[in-house]
C-alpha cells in the first residue's frame, strides 16, 4: 500500500460540470475474500449455500449471492444439521462456533483477517486480566463477535454514556481496542474522553481501524473539499459508508448522500452545483459506482477525474477451510484472492 499524490490539481481546474472520483473506493480485500469465498462455495457444494447475516454489508453484493443459491440466516439455528455454513466477513463470537459445531455445520469462516486480528488481541488481553474497553457501534456485528471472545472483561464503548457507564477492576491493566470501520479521528476523540475518566488507559499494540477504511476517508476529505455535492454508494447498515457521508461533510462539502443503487439520486440535489465528489464503501462493487457516474453523465458531469490518495495491494488467502477442500477436488484455485 503505498500513498500517492492526486492525479488531479483540484485547486486550478476552471469551473466546469466535472466528476471528482475518489480513490481508493469500493471493495477492499476482506469484502473480496468473503464474496469470493460465497462463490466457490456454491460452485464446489453446490446450492445452497447458507450464510450467518449479511456476508457482507451491501444489498447488491447480498441479492446477487442469492441468485446464485446462497441462503441468509440470522443465526445458526436457522440451518439445517449438516449443511455448509459461511461466516461473514465481520467476524462471529465462540458461542456461534460451538453452535455451528454442535449442530454438526460445515463451516467456512470467511471473517476478515484484520478482525481477526482484533479478535485476537482480545483473546491476548482477557488471559493477561486486563479489562477491555473496545470503542465500537453497539449492536453491529462485528463488535458483537469481537466482544464475545470475552465478555466478562469486555465493554462496548459506543456513546458518552457507555463512557461514564463504564467501570473497570484495576485502572493500571486497562486497554481500548476498536471496531474496524470506524475512523481514525473518531475514534481517538472517544480515547481522548476516556482518558479523562482513565488516564492510565493503555494503547493497544498495533492499529485496528482497517486500512481500507482510512484510505477511502483520506480520498474523501480531498474530495469533498472540493464538491459541491458528494455521492457516496453503498448501503444503509455498511459503518464505513455512512462514516464517508459524514468525513465529505466534515471536510468541507456543501452536500453529501448515500445511495444504494444510481435510481436513488434526486434531481433536487444539483441546484447550483459544478462538480459532484464520488466514493464508494468497502462493501460496494464497482458496477455500482459505474451506474452513478453513466447517471451523472447524462447529467452534464461527463467530465470524470480521479483523486487518488494511495494505492492499494493488499491480498488475503481464502479461508483454510475452503482451499483444504478445493485443493483435496483437485480444483486450480489461486492462493490469493484479489479482484482489479
Amino acid at each position: 500500500m503505498t500513498e500517492i499524490k492526486n492525479t488531479v490539481d483540484l485547486r486550478q481546474q476552471p469551473t466546469s460540470k466535472k466528476v471528482l472520483l475518489a480513490a481508493p473506493r469500493g471493495y477492499c480485500a476482506g469484502v473480496d475474500r468473503a464474496v469470493i469465498a460465497v462463490e466457490k462455495a456454491l460452485d464446489h457444494y453446490g446450492s445452497p449455500v447458507y450464510v450467518r447475516k449479511q456476508i457482507v454489508h451491501n444489498k447488491h453484493v447480498v441479492s446477487s449471492l442469492e441468485k446464485r443459491g446462497a441462503i441468509f440466516v440470522e443465526e445458526v439455528d436457522e440451518v439445517p444439521t449438516g449443511s455448509v455454513l459461511v461466516f461473514s466477513a465481520h467476524g462471529v463470537s465462540p458461542a456461534v462456533v460451538a453452535a455451528a459445531a454442535e449442530r454438526g455445520l460445515n463451516t467456512i469462516d470467511a471473517t476478515c483477517p484484520l478482525v481477526t486480528k482484533v479478535h485476537r488481541e482480545v483473546q491476548r488481553f482477557a488471559s493477561e486480566n486486563y479489562d477491555i474497553l473496545l470503542i465500537g457501534h453497539e449492536g453491529h456485528e462485528e463488535v458483537e463477535g469481537t466482544a464475545g471472545e470475552a465478555p466478562d472483561v469486555v465493554q462496548i464503548i459506543d456513546k458518552d454514556d457507555s463512557i461514564a457507564a463504564s467501570k473497570v477492576r484495576d485502572p493500571k491493566k486497562l486497554i481500548w481496542l476498536s471496531q474496524t470501520t470506524l475512523s481514525v479521528d473518531e475514534t481517538m476523540e472517544t480515547v481522548v474522553k476516556l482518558r479523562e475518566k482513565y488516564p492510565t488507559l493503555q494503547n493497544p499494540p498495533s492499529d485496528d481501524i482497517c486500512y481500507a477504511t482510512q484510505n477511502r476517508q483520506v480520498a474523501i476529505k480531498k474530495v469533498g473539499a472540493a464538491s459541491d455535492l458528494v455521492i457516496v454508494v453503498g448501503s444503509a447498515n455498511s459503518s464505513n459508508t455512512v462514516r464517508l457521508v459524514e468525513v465529505a461533510l466534515e471536510a468541507g462539502a456543501k452536500a453529501a448522500y448515500r445511495v444504494d443503487f444510481a435510481s436513488e439520486i434526486e434531481d433536487a440535489w444539483f441546484e447550483g452545483v459544478e462538480t459532484v465528489g464520488v466514493s464508494s464503501g468497502a462493501s460496494v462493487p464497482e458496477e455500482l459506482v459505474d451506474e452513478v457516474l453513466v447517471n451523472l453523465a447524462n447529467r452534464g458531469f461527463g467530465d470524470v477525474r480521479t483523486v487518488q490518495t494511495a494505492e492499494e495491494d493488499v491480498q488475503f488467502s481464502l479461508p483454510a477451510e475452503l482451499r483444504k477442500e478445493l485443493k483435496a477436488a483437485g480444483t486450480d484455485i489461486n492462493n490469493k484472492v484479489k479482484r482489479s
